[in-house]
């Protein structure tokens, strides 16, 4: 795995593991390169061994028994065995003797017992979890980091993929053949497959032996929870509109004091100010998980539109004159998740399996003149005159009527450009009037519907609505009228049928 160490490392950590005794922890140093003489006094007397005894270079006090010490710290080490029952304990400092022959020896065992009892202190043999020079956590053997580091990566990776990949990385990092291999034999993943092609912590990760408080040791329950919330780092909060202390609080997992102490220039009930900037603290991640995948999808290529211009239609006319159709394609993409979210997505290759065919539109380029030609067309489709201009009915009939045509479509008698169109109260019912532009005017009543609307330029003989009887009338016809320079003109002089 990408943060363990391997078999051989292991076994020679094991090896030389070491065993807390006394001989473990302690340098004895021997100075018999003195000489002494004895004279006939002395030589009555008994020469003896003492030794005096130092702390991590201090000296402590004299005792005439090696096995006095180590007894002290056996004492001590099982005094607090029991409280750490699946931990291995071990003294804090560093122990050693220095030997010295001496004639009536004074030394005081009970009292260094004493004081050794006073200043050792109890640690724990352990290994620590380091991400990034961060440590996240004290344990008590190497299987357990390794434990927490593995039920941490699991958490976003399968864990059956994720150990296929690190044998996949042991076994090529050891044979430069077998790399090669498995950069010749990568496979591509099939449409609408995902292939998972790396697994790693976005940080480097170390596990070493060390000494620690043992109260500071973690399970492996305690490691994974900690590993996973992470460690507090400084943020800026840009407040928003309506956001008081208490909510910003919350959000960040903080109290409302916590929040107060970080930002001395606060008060408990101030208001705060759109924009404003707040200090908090936020958990941020030891490190990410980072989960490298391969996938083929296919997607469609878009179809673009070709446009073709003719004269022979009015412009604002189109038609399809071919249907566009979507192509096909397979995209190859390199995902790249952290901790679960997609972080970023790259084109690794594409592959058209389908072109694309472009739709084809013709627009019209001709362009209608508003202004009349000045020769009238019959604005009906065939039919016959009703009624003409006069009187009639003791009143004057402004126009002519229409009736009985092929069908009926009303139809502009010239160019020009709508300058009413809707229901007329004066008796017309649906009613259009066209401006030529050229100092005529043409109206249509009582149509059954309108096509046009006011301002569009109509084309002299383009129909602009149908016939009918709204308003009063007498049956279906169409009402026609002409005027010249806004005064009534007789319509059989510009229109025949």
């Amino acid at each position: 795995m990408f943060y363990h160490t391997s078999t051989e490392k292991k076994l020679e950590a094991i090896k030389r593991k070491r065993k807390w005794s006394f001989l473990s922890k302690t340098a004895i140093m021997t100075c018999l390169g003195f000489g002494i003489t004895l004279n006939p006094v002395q030589a009555e007397d008994k020469l003896e061994t003492i030794y005096h005894v130092y702390i991590d270079g201090e000296h402590l006090g004299k005792v005439d028994d090696q096995d006095l010490v180590q007894q002290a710290i056996d004492d001590k080490l099982a005094k607090h065995q029991n409280n750490y029952d699946a931990i291995e304990l071990t003294i804090g400092e560093d122990v050693t003797f220095i030997p010295e022959m001496v004639f009536n020896p004074k030394y005081n065992n009970e009292k260094a017992a004493k004081r050794l009892d006073e200043h050792l202190t109890v640690m724990a043999d352990a290994v620590e979890l380091n991400i990034a020079d961060e440590t996240v956590g004290y344990f008590k053997d190497e299987e357990a980091a390794e434990a927490v580091l593995d039920a941490y990566t699991t958490k976003y990776a399968d864990e059956d993929e994720w150990e296929k990949i690190e044998a996949d990385k042991q076994k090529a990092a050891a044979d430069k053949e077998a790399k090669e291999k498995q950069v010749q034999d990568k496979k591509v993943p099939d449409v609408g497959e995902t292939l998972v092609t790396d697994i790693a912590l976005s940080k480097e990760t170390v596990i070493s032996e060390e000494t620690a408080d043992p109260d500071e040791i973690l399970t492996e329950k305690q490691g994974i929870k900690k590993l996973e919330k992470g460690t507090l780092q400084d943020k800026v909060h840009t407040v928003k509109e309506g956001e008081v202390l208490g909510e910003i609080a919350e959000k960040y997992d903080l109290s409302t004091k916590k929040l107060l102490e970080l930002n001395s220039d606060l008060a408990d009930e101030a208001v705060l100010k759109i924009d404003q900037e707040i200090n908090v603290m936020e958990y941020k991640p030891f490190a990410q998980v980072v989960v490298t995948e391969e996938q083929t999808v296919e997607e469609s290529i878009a179809f673009e539109t070709e446009v073709i211009e003719s004269e022979d239609m009015y412009k604002g006319e189109e038609k399809v004159k071919q249907e566009g159709e979507e192509g096909k394609k397979e995209v190859l993409y390199e995902i790249e998740k952290r901790n679960g979210k997609q972080a970023a997505k790259e084109v690794l290759d594409e592959t058209i399996t389908e072109e694309p065919v472009n739709k084809i539109v013709i627009k019209g380029t001709k362009v209608i003149s508003s202004r009349g030609t000045g020769d009238m067309a019959w604005p009906a489709v065939g039919g016959y005159i009703s009624s003409h201009l006069g009187e009639r009915w003791g009143k004057m009939h402004k126009g002519i009527d229409i009736a009985r045509p092929s069908n009926r479509n009303i139809l502009a008698a010239d160019n020009g450009v709508v300058e009413s169109a809707g229901y007329n109260n004066g008796g017309y019912g649906n009613k259009i009037v066209i401006n030529h532009n050229n100092g005529m005017k043409t109206v249509y009543a009582h149509l059954s519907s309108i096509d046009v609307k006011v301002g569009q330029v109509v084309e002299k003989g383009s129909k602009i609505g149908v016939m009918g009887s709204t308003g009063n009338s007498t049956g279906i016809h169409l009402h026609f009228e002409v005027y010249k320079s806004g005064s009534l003109e007789n319509p059989t002089e510009y229109v025949s049928k």
